[in-house]
């Protein structure tokens, strides 16, 4: 078995509008030279003719989350935890050749995230409380589950096995051998797993899945670290950069959060919008709007732009440049243009207990166009509108 190296291998097309620019040295001229390199992506990628078919969200789980790192210590708040939101996205688009694609964008299987060291130590403190306290903390309090991956992509019209591609911004807190299926029982299982997606291949960074053959102590606590073992390499696609999937879809290297990190840059009918983990709410890119104590402060006093999700700091300054690129790709929210289209992977929720730790602005999730059973799909022309959900 072996990763599949070049991307052109299944209809990928790298781009290198960003290559000079994320070279750009010394590191204060960087920030500029993004914007300008990303001006010139965006020239020919933000186009009409150059939308997607169709996109949907679908909420699938919360998780608890620690403040001091959603906004790198800057926000103030009486509650230690937010929480987060995990939602399956799943983009429809025309590849290069012009038939029907579908990605599934972050397909968390939750009891991945229960294996991450952090997690799971945070599950067995909460379990050594008397009664069943821990259990309703750790599972209705910092934790909610609404959606499997396959409820989520049947809310989306689809099943698994219509699945072309899958990929997640960085693997943190992912077993991917629930997605890709394994040759070997995982800890726990019986049985090996079997492929939850038969037909799809990952798309990741040869960065992000070079990080599990050694983790460094600063990224253990967030990576499955026997979350590869066994899986069919056949399947996962290595990238090293910028790619474009096909009409109006790409996927953009953001490293920082993690080496390997990257977003998801889709082009619809509300424009262009970026989605990661870089940050955990429209605050993050946008502090300078934000409401939540301390975070608009933190970023005058220092003169940031961006505010980090800091759980790991792989590379800071990465990040929010990263943070910087995805900015300039995005176009203004149509419903507040004062903010982007930059859309968390994992949004903080607006719930009153977080208060007042909440969202200045909450996407909630997109929909546009039409998601079709690819059959049906194939004679659509793939002209339908769209709103954000």
């Amino acid at each position: 078995m072996a990763a599949i190296e070049s991307p052109e291998k299944v209809g990928l097309k790298p781009f290198h509008e960003f290559d000079e620019a994320n070279e750009t040295w010394p590191r204060g001229d960087r920030p500029a030279a993004i914007r300008e390199a990303a001006a010139e992506f965006r020239s020919r990628f933000a186009v009409p003719e150059n939308r997607v078919r169709g996109v949907r969200t679908v909420d699938i789980a919360s998780a608890g989350y620690p403040l001091k790192f959603a906004f790198g210590g800057a926000a103030i708040g009486a509650n230690p935890y937010i929480n987060i939101i995990n939602r399956l996205q799943v983009i429809q688009y025309e590849d290069f050749d012009g038939n029907l694609k579908t990605l599934a964008y972050e397909p968390t299987v939750t009891e991945g995230p229960q294996e991450a060291p952090f997690y799971q130590q945070m599950i067995d403190r909460m379990q050594k409380l008397p009664g069943n306290t821990g259990d309703f903390l750790a599972y209705n309090v910092l934790s909610n589950i609404w959606n499997t991956v396959e409820s989520a992509l049947a809310e989306a019209g689809l099943e698994p096995a219509d699945v072309d591609f899958i990929s997640f911004d960085h693997l943190h807190v992912q077993d991917v051998r629930f997605v890709l299926g394994s040759t070997e029982p995982p800890p726990g299982h019986p049985e090996a797993v079997k492929p939850l997606f038969p037909n799809a291949k990952l798309l990741t960074q040869r960065k992000e899945w070079d990080t599990f053959a050694s983790l460094h102590p600063m990224q253990w606590a967030w990576y499955v670290e026997d979350g590869i073992e066994g899986v069919n390499e056949d399947n996962v696609v290595l990238l090293d950069g910028d790619v474009e999937l096909g009409k109006g879809v790409a996927l953009v290297w953001t490293p920082g959060h993690t080496d390997g990190n990257h977003s998801l840059c889709i082009n619809t009918d509300d424009g262009v919008w970026v989605s990661s983990e870089n940050g955990v709410a429209a605050d993050s890119w946008h502090p300078h709007l934000s409401k939540i104590p301390g975070v608009r402060k933190t970023a005058e006093f220092f003169g940031r732009e961006v505010i980090l999700n800091s759980n790991t700091l792989e590379d800071s300054i990465d990040q929010y440049d990263s943070m910087i690129k995805e900015k300039a790709l995005a176009d203004p929210n149509p419903r507040d243009p004062r903010f982007l289209n930059v859309f968390p992977s994992s949004e903080m929720a607006e719930w009153r207990r977080q208060w007042p730790v909440l969202p200045t602005f909450f996407y909630g999730g997109m929909s546009y166009g039409s998601i079709e059973k690819p059959a049906a799909a194939a004679g659509s022309n793939g002209k339908a509108n769209g709103k954000p959900g």
